[in-house]
C-alpha cells in the first residue's frame, strides 16, 4: 500500500495513540494495517469503560432510602395527631381533669412525631453533605465521559473520510490492468475497508450507548439537586412545625400562656403537603437513578462488543 494510504490509516487513531505505536520489524506493513482498523480509537473505549465503573461506585455510594423512608414513616404518621383532642375542653383554663388528660395524650402523640421529624431533619442533612461530597468527583466524570465520547466521533468522521478516499481510488484502480500481485493488493486493501466498516459501526453505537449514559448522568445529577433544595425547604417547613406545635404543648401544659391551636394546624396541613411534594421527589430521584442504571447497562454491553477485538 501507498505511503499515503498508511497516513489515512493512521489519522484513525487518536495522539495519545500514535504517540504510543512502536513500529515492529517482524510484523507487515499490511497487517498492522488490519489491526489498526480493527482496533480504531480502542483506548477511547478503554478509558469509557473505566469511566463507566466510576459512574456505577458513584451511584453505591449513594443510598437515598433512609431519606424517603424516613419521610414516609412522617407523612403516614401525621394524621394521626388529633387536634380535636384540645378542642372543646378549655385548655387555656385547664380547669377540668378531661381537659389535662386530653392534653396529655395530645403532647405524647407530638413527641412520638417530633422523634420522627428529627430523624427526617438528620437524613436531610446527611443528604445535602452527600451531594456537595460527591459533587467534584461525579462532574469529573462527566466531563470525562463527554470529551471520549467525543473522541470517538471524530475518530468515526475520520474513519468515514479514509473510507470514501479509499474506496475511490479501489474504483480508479479496479478499471487499470493489474497483474495477480497488483489485484491482490486491491483485494487485500477490500477486505481492509470492510474491516473498518465493522469497526466504526461498532464505534457508533459505543458513542450513542456513551453519549446515552452521559446525558443520564446529567439528569440525574439535576435531579439530585433540586432534591437536595427541595429538602432544605423541607428542613425549614420542620423547624416551623416544630416550634409552633411545641409552643402550643407548652400551652396545654401550662408552661406558657397561650398559643393559636389555628396557626398550629395549618402548618401541620402545610407540612403534610410539603412532605407528599418531598416523597414525590425522591420517587422521582429513584426513577432517574434507575434510567441511570439501564443506561450504564447498555452503555457496558456495547463497551463489550467494542473490547472483544480490542487488545489487552
Amino acid at each position: 500500500m501507498a505511503d499515503d494510504d498508511i497516513d489515512r490509516t493512521a489519522s484513525l487513531m487518536t495522539p495519545a495513540k500514535l504517540a504510543q505505536v512502536k513500529p515492529r520489524a517482524a510484523a507487515s506493513p499490511a497487517a498492522w494495517l488490519d489491526q489498526m482498523a480493527a482496533d480504531a480509537a480502542h483506548q477511547n473505549v478503554r478509558r469509557i469503560a473505566e469511566l463507566r465503573r466510576q459512574f456505577k461506585e458513584q451511584a453505591k455510594a449513594r443510598d437515598d432510602s433512609a431519606i424517603a423512608a424516613g419521610i414516609a414513616r412522617l407523612a403516614k404518621a401525621l394524621p394521626h395527631l388529633d387536634f380535636g383532642l384540645l378542642q372543646g375542653h378549655g385548655i387555656w383554663s385547664r380547669m377540668t381533669g378531661k381537659s389535662r388528660a386530653a392534653a396529655t395524650e395530645f403532647a405524647g402523640r407530638f413527641d412520638k412525631l417530633k422523634a420522627a421529624a428529627d430523624e427526617v431533619t438528620a437524613h436531610i442533612k446527611g443528604f445535602d453533605k452527600q451531594v456537595r461530597d460527591q459533587a467534584p468527583a461525579g462532574d469529573l466524570s462527566l466531563l470525562d465521559l463527554e470529551v471520549e465520547y467525543k473522541a470517538i466521533e471524530k475518530v468515526q468522521d475520520q474513519g468515514a473520510r479514509w473510507l470514501q478516499d479509499m474506496r475511490s481510488q479501489l474504483k480508479t484502480r479496479h478499471a487499470q490492468n493489474n497483474d495477480a500481485a497488483a489485484a491482490k493488493q486491491i483485494g487485500d486493501d477490500e477486505a481492509r475497508c470492510e474491516i473498518l466498516v465493522a469497526r466504526l459501526k461498532v464505534l457508533r453505537e459505543v458513542s450513542a450507548a456513551a453519549q446515552g449514559a452521559h446525558q443520564a448522568a446529567r439528569a440525574a445529577v439535576a435531579r439530585r439537586l433540586s432534591l437536595a433544595q427541595a429538602l432544605q425547604q423541607l428542613g425549614a417547613r420542620l423547624a416551623d412545625w416544630r416550634s409552633k406545635m411545641q409552643a402550643l404543648v407548652d400551652a396545654t401544659t401550662g408552661e406558657r400562656e397561650s398559643a393559636s391551636v389555628d396557626a398550629a394546624m395549618e402548618c401541620h396541613r402545610d407540612l403534610q403537603l410539603a412532605l407528599r411534594d418531598a416523597g414525590a421527589d425522591c420517587a422521582q430521584m429513584r426513577a432517574q437513578d434507575n434510567a441511570l442504571a439501564e443506561s450504564l447497562h447498555a452503555l457496558k454491553q456495547q463497551l463489550e462488543a467494542a473490547q472483544a477485538r480490542s487488545p489487552a
